[in-house]
């Protein structure tokens, strides 16, 4: 009976059988083995198809076998990302890799396997073709072409540099400009050539403008484009080079903590989901959570006890004014001057808190000049502006043409003065005096003179208020003359009329700064409104556009008819919330920190975008007043605004004669005697106009001016 026991029984075999299969299928299986049988098959796969193979591919076997070892590595230590970044680099050494290939196929020995083919084998046969010179230019343009794939901008900037040398040996530069210009070698000579003297006696005599700018330290040479005309744009080598700052990543990550535990200790749920770090302020996106209400659930036990449980009945999204109203209270947590809460954030489903770096940081004009936000707009127009760039960094650049006028205020000292001139810069930069020409009017007297020495001046800089307002008619009195030769034409704007005419016959953009309106109001209120907003009103189409700032955004100067014909405008730092409703119908301009922080509201948008503004040197405005300065021509014909007729008291635009002025004339040539009744039984007319004619005809010495009676 021992024994019968002790006997294995069938089943008990077949499970010994199964797991001793599946022992050996784990062996076959395990990595070190299939390694093993896979270089096996490798192997006698080479030793059946040497032949064959070493025909195809020759010694482009090596590279293969390199090329795969790559990949193979890149996959086990899970590199891809380094592919991602690195693209051009793998396409680069791809291409010289079949560089190298070609090559091979160059040589042939004449005996063994390589008797039917080259080092190279068939395929580097086939990637050069034939053996002679049109193969060895293939091989250099795989070469060129993976040198350039490698090291994209080194390339660039040697080709660039070997054409400037071409350009300078074919058209030496003396011999590129007009003569009627002073030449530009004066740029690393001085001003004390005959021809800069000439042009300080030129403006001496007619208005005694501030002569050239001494030349600064700046000595380089530039190389830059010559217009059809032959004036010289500066290059943007004129501009310093931007100084980027660097923000401590550590101390961002704390704050965004930071906003989430203040956030919760009021009990609101949210979390920040993106950080945008700009220049002068980081912008956390913070996305709100949820409002969870729950219920007490008692069950009972099988052993009799009660078993409470917790049971979410229903929940809501955070309302955005919970969190708008602790801006305070976020200030104080994070220890900021003020923050300021953009909700929502336009186009993305986040709310904005904007808080100020521990460490500021300027834009540079350059560095925004560089972007391609900005070339895609000068690109289509002529009147392309940088602005500075947003809270996430990112740049923001504008069309003038577009806008069409911009109205800017802020308090003193917070960066008006400084926006205007990298916006004329900015013009000065990519235009010619045939393109645009400024009318400027600087009341204060210390700004924008600086740019008297340009020869995109229509005339000096107006600081005196009397001779701005006769600017100003001047400017509606052009505004009307384009308008008439717009129609002798048929064109509808400035773009139409030039399209088809040569360099010389095309009128150029007129645009005109004023640096402090207050004090223009101040002077003719009723007559600076009326023109700027006929000028507003009309101008867009002629080609002229307005840049008005103001350091008092009151409504006596900034009024609702000035604001209605403005719809894009900047604010800079205001003192209160008056000033900010004043100029943006919203409350934020007056948290900003001042130091070029504004709110720049375009004219597609309803609402404001946090930017930091464009930082333009003295040194940088000095090089380009220099750099224009000595281009001016000899004779210079600037418009005397005092030849402007004047206008009625009023400020009031005189209207045109009235139609029945020459009957009436008439009329009072056959009667002695005429009255306003006289002419309204005569001419069938009403007693206003009749009045307006009696006026028009003492003016014209026909009537006599009826004086009063004396006491006898």
């Amino acid at each position: 009976m021992s024994k019968a026991r002790s006997k294995p029984q069938p089943r008990q075999r077949t499970k010994e059988r199964r797991s001793a299969g599946k022992r050996f299928f784990n062996f076959v299986a395990s990595p070190a083995i299939r390694r093993l049988i896979f270089s096996i098959v490798i192997i006698v796969l080479l030793y059946v198809l040497w032949e064959g193979i070493f025909i195809l591919f020759g010694w482009g076997l090596i590279i293969i076998a390199i090329a795969s070892g790559f990949l193979i590595w890149v996959i086990r230590r899970g590199e891809l990302s380094v592919v991602k970044h690195r693209w051009n680099w793998v396409l680069g050494g791809i291409t010289m890799a079949f560089a190298v290939w070609g090559i091979l196929a160059f040589f042939a020995p004449g005996d063994g396997l390589l008797n039917e083919a080259t080092l190279g084998g068939r395929i580097g046969q086939s990637i050069i073709g034939s053996p002679d010179v049109v193969g060895g230019l293939r091989v250099v343009g795989l070469v060129f072409l993976g040198v350039v794939l490698v090291i994209p901008r080194k390339v660039w900037n040697a080709l660039k540099r070997s054409w400037r040398v071409l350009v300078r040996v074919v058209y030496p530069r003396p011999e590129t400009i007009p003569s009627q210009f002073t030449p530009l070698e004066t740029i690393s000579t001085g001003i004390d050539s005959p021809e800069a003297k000439a042009i300080g006696e030129t403006e001496s005599s007619q208005g005694g403008t501030a002569p050239i700018p001494s030349p600064p330290a700046w000595r380089s040479q530039y190389e830059s484009i010559i217009t059809p005309r032959g004036w010289q744009l500066p290059p943007i080598d004129i501009l310093d080079k931007p100084v980027e700052v660097q923000l401590d990543k550590e101390d961002i990550d704390n704050r965004a903590r930071l906003i989430e535990e203040a956030l919760a200790s009021y009990g609101v749920e949210a979390r920040v989901v993106q950080v945008n770090m700009g220049p002068t302020v980081t912008q956390f996106g913070v996305e709100p959570g949820w409002d969870r209400k729950y219920k007490e659930i008692k069950e009972r036990r099988k052993n009799g006890s009660y078993e409470t449980r917790v049971e979410e009945v229903s929940r809501t999204r955070v309302r955005v004014e919970r969190i708008t109203s602790l801006a305070n209270d976020l200030a104080l947590a994070l220890a900021a001057p003020s923050i300021r809460i953009e909700a929502p954030v336009p186009g993305k489903p986040v709310i904005g808190i904007e808080v100020p770096n521990t460490v500021f940081g300027s834009v540079a004009l350059r560095s925004v000049i560089e972007t391609a936000a900005f070339q895609k707009i000068k690109a289509r127009s002529k009147l392309a502006i940088t602005l500075g760039k947003g809270a996430g960094g990112e740049a923001v650049a504008a069309d003038l043409t577009r806008m069409p006028h911009l109205l800017i205020a802020g308090a003193t000292g917070s960066g008006k003065t400084v926006c205007l001139n990298s916006i004329i810069c900015c013009l000065l930069l990519h235009n010619s005096p045939d393109d645009v020409q400024f009318i400027m009017i600087d009341p204060k007297r210390v700004e924008l003179v600086t740019f008297n020495s340009i020869p995109h001046l229509l005339a000096p800089v107006v600081v005196d208020a009397d001779k701005a307002v006769k600017a100003l008619r001047w400017l509606n009195l052009e505004m009307d003359n384009r308008y008439r030769q717009f129609a002798q034409v048929g064109a509808r704007n400035i773009e139409s009329y030039n399209k088809n005419r040569s360099p010389g016959e095309q009128l150029p953009y007129l645009v005109l700064i004023i640096d402090e309106l207050a004090d223009l109001m101040m002077t003719a209120f009723d007559e600076v409104e009326h023109t700027l907003c006929r000028l507003a009103q009309l101008a867009r189409a002629t080609g002229i556009h307005l840049v008005v700032a103001t350091q008092r955004p009151s409504v006596d100067v900034v009024t609702g008819l000035i604001k209605a014909n403005f719809p894009t405008r900047i604010s800079f730092a205001v003192t209160s919330q008056v000033d900010s409703r004043t100029i943006l119908d919203l409350v934020g301009a007056e948290k900003l920190l001042g130091r070029g922080d504004m709110l720049y509201m375009p004219t597609e948008t309803g609402k404001p975008k946090r930017l930091q503004g464009n930082l333009v040197s003295d040194a940088e405005i000095e090089r380009l007043v220099y750099f224009w300065g000595n281009q001016r021509q000899i004779e210079i014909s600037y418009v005397d605004f005092d030849e402007v007729t004047e206008h009625p008291s009023s400020g009031r635009i005189t209207a045109a004669p009235d139609p029945l002025l020459e009957e009436a004339k008439y009329l009072a040539q056959e009667h002695k005697h005429i009255s306003a009744s006289f002419l309204q039984r005569r001419l069938r007319i009403g007693y206003p106009r009749a009045a307006r004619l009696m006026d028009a005809l003492e003016q014209a010495g026909l009537v006599e001016t009826a004086q009063p009676k004396r006491d006898s």
